[in-house]
């Protein structure tokens, strides 16, 4: 099928709930994608955040191929070895006892929200089950991670949301302390804000969190859907903060493209759910988990949370020099390989033109241009895609 043939056919059988771009992609490499007509793409957005290792990365096949010849789905009713292997890396490299695996980050978030109300029940009391959560947070697409989520353009339309939510402004420990009732069970936050915009809090931040959740009794849970898996430089990004949250959930660069979701817990804060109290038929089975195995091994192994610090301060101090050529950056703001550049302007038309000269990136927020690349780009890499950019601000 020609690209025509294929977006006519999608445009007439899928529902309508993406703004896709008017291209057909069949086959990636690394950091590059081809479109079917064979247009090479850098590849700056990895799926929103999700393929670390790049596209096709021979570890991450073999062993779903390996997996697939021998066991691809057996429920949760039996152990099987991947599960525990994934089980026990994550246990091993976090500060979590104990994991829950599911399909997304939407169920990842769900699982968590559920097992707050569930320990707050069973521990503090029947009346704490309230959260708080962030202005211009994103936490999913279910009906309670929508409501958890701190942006009205994702809740129009779907009211009545759940109850037990209240915002406040990220960043702001005056605004959260001041929200904390008799209610309040735990603190729900990303500890960079990903779809909001890349917002970057104060270096004491999550550690003036962590202390006001043990001031008050209350669960500190951290979304790290987007900035876990080394995105950040670090395996998960609460580690910059030297803190330990009570519950964490992970997805995206977990499986590198394989669709796959954690969520961690202490002890303490697991032992609130039994047999029967949350599960998932599809969740942990053995191909996601023969993937994710190979993800984090290769992590882990290959020196890649250094090669992502020290790209990522390459790419930075590349913006910031764009920044002083083009008035239309207001700002640059990062952390690893999650940046971004705030503008004066509208994004969308740079991220179309962009795409025509071969180079894929994302806007969110409007005026944000989000940069979320494999972790394994090179500074060639990043230097094609600044001069890309200057080329197309040039006429801004």
């Amino acid at each position: 099928m020609n690209e025509k043939e294929i977006m006519d056919l999608a445009n007439e059988n899928i529902m309508n709930t993406y703004k896709r771009f008017p291209i057909a992609l069949v086959r990636g490499s690394g950091s590059k994608v081809w479109d079917v007509e064979g247009k090479e793409y850098l590849d700056f957005v990895a799926g929103i955040a999700v393929c670390s290792l790049g596209h096709s990365h021979g570890r991450v096949i073999a062993a779903i191929k390996d997996q697939v010849d021998r066991l691809t789905h057996v429920s949760n009713l039996y152990y099987t070895e991947p599960q525990a292997r994934l089980a026990k890396l994550l246990v091993d490299n976090s500060f979590a006892d104990k994991v829950f695996f599911c399909n997304s980050g939407a169920e990842a978030n769900e699982a968590a929200i559920k097992l707050a109300r569930k320990y707050a029940h069973e521990n503090l009391g029947e009346d704490k089950f309230e959260l708080i959560t962030m202005k211009d947070s994103f936490h999913g697409r279910t009906m309670a991670t929508i409501t958890a989520t701190g942006q009205e353009k994702f809740q129009f339309g779907f009211t009545p949301l759940l109850d037990g939510f209240t915002y406040v402004p990220f960043n702001d420990v005056n605004a959260l302390e001041a929200a904390i009732t008799q209610k309040t069970c735990g603190i729900m936050l990303e500890p960079i804000q990903g779809e909001g915009g890349v917002n970057i809090p104060g270096d004491q931040y999550l550690t003036q969190v962590r202390k006001m959740c043990d001031r008050h009794n209350i669960l500190l849970i951290v979304d790290e859907v987007q900035t876990g898996i080394g995105r950040t430089g670090k395996l998960f990004a609460y580690e910059h903060s030297n803190i330990k949250p009570d519950i964490m959930t992970l997805a995206k660069a977990l499986g590198n493209g394989f669709p796959v979701g954690a969520m961690l817990a202490t002890n303490k804060i697991a032992a609130a759910f039994g047999p029967g109290n949350h599960a998932s038929t599809f969740g942990g089975n053995p191909l996601a988990m023969a993937a994710s195995v190979a993800v984090l091994e290769t992590i882990l192994q290959e020196g890649l949370l250094e090669s992502c610090r020290k790209t990522g301060e390459y790419f930075l101090a590349q913006l910031k020099k764009l920044q002083t050529k083009h008035t239309i950056i207001r700002e640059v703001r990062g952390k690893g390989l999650m940046l971004a550049c705030g503008l004066t302007i509208e994004g969308g038309d740079i991220v179309n033109a962009c795409l025509k000269k071969g180079v894929l990136i994302n806007c969110t927020g409007g005026k944000t241009l989000r940069f979320v690349p494999p972790l394994i780009i090179s500074e060639q890499d990043v230097d094609q895609l600044i001069n890309t950019l200057d080329e197309v601000m040039e006429s801004k």
